[in-house]
């Protein structure tokens, strides 16, 4: 049986003109036609998946969604042809949905036309603000059309003006209404704003109601352009992820910017240089490939990490080095094509499914429906622009820190000419971002999400993120089911559970100094954290990440410092604490038959030459390697130690991303804490190394096993180091 090839029109496109993003916009829709109710006005995929908002609201979905690049095709044929007139037929079931879907007479409930009442905190809210983008974007399409005789309207006027009464009806209903405290504001202020401009509201009537929700999301600010999504706070929710910029906040900004300058000039300027702000770190999330690196939660919305980009195409913002519209045009288009080549991401019918790079119910959360992936066609919205606007006609510039540029971005920077790793930490996101020849990623401390949320601590508390590797989400409690990659596991209960980072303190920002052997030093930013295992631990852990440096391209640290409180003298036996922590997962198969990788031993290592070497996992002592054709993952504890043994990890399968059968390179501890005296904290300090390139890493292997063996040294401020010796300095 052949294997699946994905979805023509998209898997096959260049993705190098606007052309081309035209037509896979086409061929997404496409899909979606034979799900279509009868008057246009729901979608409803085959999967039977439910989520926790009722039927209706989903296949509501699945009608708002294809809006974003649906609204923007419109926009496009206005540019293009300058009149309405030339509307393709393709489309025009969505303009015949919206006037259904908003109409009560038409029968309500699950197999109906008519979207239902809202409620609070009903999901029909999210799909308002792509309604009200449609409107924004082609207003002479999407609103029913008032007389040009008032005085004697004839049937058709009629009938339009109840179109028009019913949809103004609906979209106010959203006004009055609880919210949640989060991005959701601004999908209510979209909505408020295109009631004004397109449908003729008094903006007096509903202005009150968008300075409310601007206030609400003003305290979502944080610094650098960044916002949280929802109240950053002490004990609550701390996430500052996707949604902060190209799934919601940073996105919906920037379309109130363009639709709203004339009628709020000074907040939009704010905005404006925000996006500028956010931009000159955001850039930074994508390789030179075009991946992103997969972090926090909806990731099934797959490329609208590039909607920003897309969205930023649409104004005229003035952009920091090395950003330009050159730039940003690669950004998104290579986005796009690293997703093309992902054929795994669309069922056998052509329609995408829930999960990332294949699908995946694990990754999944509770409001993601059949047709919740389709928010990702707001990348798409710059197709609104015309074929001659400079963006469709300017070069597209390669990603800033591919090898052929890095020179010039260099001459910016205070760091030497001859580095190989370009680093930056953004303070709001308590990010460090990792970019190297072999490997891009971030290292990350002190997120979390409280509220109910499958996999949670997966998505915000690891410690790396990668968008070669990506990350892995758990399937049940054993080690196996957890899969920790990037993450330390602790057991208090000799192995039946285990508990990885969650909730945690807010984290600083430190520094460590890396020493050359010919005296240079440079400083490296580090993230400290604290957290515990448990409300009942008496652990607590601190948790300190150095990022790589030029000395170790390929390597980052952890240290992790774990103290037991002081118990009441007498109180038992020696207490035992076992540990589990992971590197990067990688593939775990052979590429060329899909068999199990081979063992590796140290003595057959040491006199490589050549790329011959077979693929396979190395177990040395206290360090653990896997190489295969996705690169090579290994982790080592960096100081002697009686109690770390170096493991292969065999999660289960599909708990990784990108990949559906892996392996994790794993350093173990058994730790005993002495429970005989009284009133001291005991403490154990545990250091590893944690190494990891891509393809492009093992090209040529001897050298990669080079650098295998070449382990940092980590040292402490105080202890003694030798004048020539090479080592990171904690501060």
């Amino acid at each position: 049986m052949p294997h699946h090839t994905g979805l023509t029109g998209f898997t096959d496109n260049p993705f190098a003109t606007r052309a081309d993003c035209i037509a896979a916009t086409h061929a997404l829709l496409a899909q979606l036609k034979p799900y279509t109710s009868p008057l246009g006005a729901r979608v409803r995929l085959h999967a039977a998946t439910g989520t926790h908002f009722d039927e209706v609201a989903a296949q509501v979905e699945g009608f708002a969604r294809p809006l974003w690049a649906v609204g923007a095709l419109f926009a496009s044929e206005a540019s293009d042809a300058n009149s309405p007139s030339s509307t393709d037929p393709r489309l025009r079931s969505w303009i015949n949905g919206l006037i259904a879907g908003t109409d009560p007479a038409n029968a309500s409930g699950v197999d109906g036309e008519y979207w239902g009442e809202f409620h609070d905190t009903d999901q029909r809210m999210v799909e308002l603000e792509i309604v009200a983008y449609a409107l924004l974007s082609a207003p002479a399409v999407f609103t029913p059309p008032l007389p040009l005789d008032p005085l004697n309207p004839s049937a058709a006027d009629e009938e339009n003006l109840r179109a028009r009464r019913n949809l103004i009806t609906y979209m106010r209903s959203i006004n009055g209404k609880a919210m949640p405290v989060n991005n959701w504001r601004f999908f209510r202020i979209l909505t408020n704003l295109a009631l004004v401009k397109v449908l003729r509201v008094p903006l007096a009537e509903v202005k009150g109601a968008m300075d409310e929700d601007h206030a609400v999301l003003e305290g979502f600010y944080r610094s650098g352009g960044w916002a949280s999504d929802g109240i950053w706070s002490g004990d609550g929710d701390r996430q500052a992820d996707y949604y902060s910029g190209s799934f919601a906040i940073q996105f919906s900004q920037l379309l109130y910017v363009k639709y709203a300058s004339d009628i709020d000039p000074k907040r939009c300027e704010v905005f404006r240089s925000r996006a500028g702000e956010f931009a000159s770190g955001f850039w930074r999330y994508f390789d030179v490939n075009g991946a992103a690196i997969p972090f926090g939660r909806s990731l099934t919305y797959r490329f609208s990490f590039a909607a920003f980009w897309s969205a930023l195409a649409l104004l005229d913002i003035s952009l920091p080095a090395p950003l330009s519209p050159g730039v940003v045009k690669g950004l998104l288009l290579r986005h796009l094509r690293w997703w093309a080549k992902q054929p795994d991401i669309f069922n056998i019918d052509g329609t995408l499914n829930i999960g990332y790079c294949y699908p995946n119910m694990y990754m999944s959360e509770d409001y993601n429906s059949p047709q919740s992936p389709y928010w990702c066609f707001k990348s798409f919205c710059a197709i609104a622009l015309p074929k001659d606007h400079n963006f469709w006609t300017c070069e597209e510039l390669p990603h800033p820190l591919a090898e052929s540029v890095m020179p010039t971005l260099l001459s910016f920077s205070e760091e030497p000419k001859q580095q190989h790793v370009s680093i930056l930490a953004l303070d709001a996101p308590k990010h460090i971002l990792i970019s190297s020849r072999n490997h891009h990623f971030l290292l990350s401390s002190g997120q979390f999400a409280s509220w109910p949320m499958k996999a949670t601590e997966a998505k915000y508390g690891k410690f790396a993120y990668s968008s070669a590797f990506g990350f892995s989400v758990p399937t049940g409690p054993l080690l196996e089911q957890l899969a920790p990659d990037s993450t330390l596991a602790i057991s208090e209960d000799h192995g039946d559970s285990w508990r990885v980072r969650w909730k945690s303190a807010e984290t600083i920002i430190g520094a460590a100094n890396v020493h050359f052997a010919n005296g240079h030093s440079t400083t490296v930013s580090t993230l400290v954290n604290c957290w515990s295992p448990s409300k009942m631990s008496g652990l607590a852990v601190e948790t300190t990440l150095i990022p790589p440096s030029d000395r170790w391209p390929d390597w980052h640290i952890r240290i992790h410092r774990i103290t037991r409180a002081a118990v009441r003298a007498g109180s038992g036996a020696a207490h035992t604490v076992l540990t589990a922590e992971g590197g990067f997962a990688i593939a775990g198969r052979r590429k060329r038959d899909a068999g199990t990788l081979p063992k590796l031993f140290p003595e057959d290592l040491r006199d490589i030459r050549d790329s011959a070497m077979e693929e396979g996992v190395l177990e040395d002592g206290a360090a653990a390697l896997i190489v295969s054709y996705a690169g090579a993952s290994g982790i080592a504890h960096l100081r002697p130690s009686s109690s770390a043994r170096g493991t292969v990890l065999k999660p289960d399968a599909n708990t990784n991303l990108i990949t559906q059968r892996t392996l994790i390179p794993t350093v173990r501890h058994e730790l005993k804490f002495d429970a005989g005296a009284e009133g001291g904290e005991e403490v154990a300090v545990l250091i590893v190394g944690v190494f990891a390139v891509d393809t492009k890493g093992v090209e040529d292997l001897g050298d990669m096993w080079r650098r295998w063996n070449d382990k940092p040294m980590v040292m402490f401020k105080g202890e003694g180091r030798e004048v020539a010796e090479e080592c990171i300095v904690l501060e």
